[in-house]
């Protein structure tokens, strides 16, 4: 299916014990469209520019972690690179108090259009990016940008590069309350060991490293090669 110059289409993805969601992602990894320069001016170039409306691994296992876990109603909860936020569309449609957000301009167009393709309504969306100097603007993102704290941050596939650590602990220390945890699924991308000195930095323990085994999207799937990462500052739980 073709939407303004790039192509989509509907899966369904099993994400644990039964749950699944209908996702409607970019065709394949060759799509790109950026007519009026938003995405560029935000740091997206066209090699990255699809990433977002992928199905990626980390993702399915993040969103399998959330599903299995019991909801605290007075809890708030922030994804960061989202994606097309298939952990914060199970949070939500549990009844937690998710946000969801990411840097792509279109993320929230799939986030709304796939809440909708499950019957969810709409949830709270934000612009969140971390490692630029510059204040993005709001005709860019299509989004208010993040400002609030929350209590735990979830992230898959973050630590993507070498300088991801320090931006990305410095992002989470800014939006995290005193008493906080953070949890990320990470696909043995080898920046771990450089990502928890900096979350200690900010008074963050590890409290648990569990490697993950096989992808919860059904029998005859490859197994996921990859760790969730508990962090923990304060008193939370």
């Amino acid at each position: 299916m073709m939407m303004n110059g790039f192509g989509t289409k509907l899966q369904y993805v099993s994400i644990a014990e039964g749950e699944g969601l209908a996702i409607r992602s970019l065709l394949d990894r060759h799509q790109y469209h950026d007519p009026h320069g938003a995405a560029a001016r935000l740091g997206i170039c066209s090699a990255s520019w699809p990433l977002f409306g992928m199905v990626w691994p980390s993702g399915v296992q993040l969103a399998a972690q959330l599903a299995r876990r019991p909801v605290c109603h007075r809890e708030r909860i922030l994804e960061i690179g989202c994606g097309l936020g298939l952990a914060s569309l199970v949070a939500h449609r549990r009844g937690a108090r998710v946000t969801a957000s990411d840097r792509h301009p279109l993320a929230r167009r799939f986030l709304d259009d796939n809440a909708g393709l499950n019957g969810l309504a709409p949830l709270k969306y934000r612009h969140g990016q971390w490692g630029i100097a510059h204040r993005p603007c709001t005709e860019d993102t299509g989004a208010d940008l993040l400002s609030a704290r929350y209590d735990l941050i979830v992230g898959s596939d973050l630590l993507y590069d070498r300088d991801a650590p320090q931006a990305l602990a410095f992002f989470i220390d800014d939006h995290a309350l005193p008493d906080a945890k953070v949890w990320l699924v990470d696909p043995d991308r080898g920046h771990r060991p450089a990502f928890t000195r900096q979350m200690a930095a900010y008074g963050f323990e590890l409290v648990s490293e569990t490697r993950l085994g096989r992808r919860p999207d059904g029998p005859g799937r490859r197994d996921y090669k990859g760790r969730m990462l508990v962090y923990r500052r304060g008193t939370a739980q």
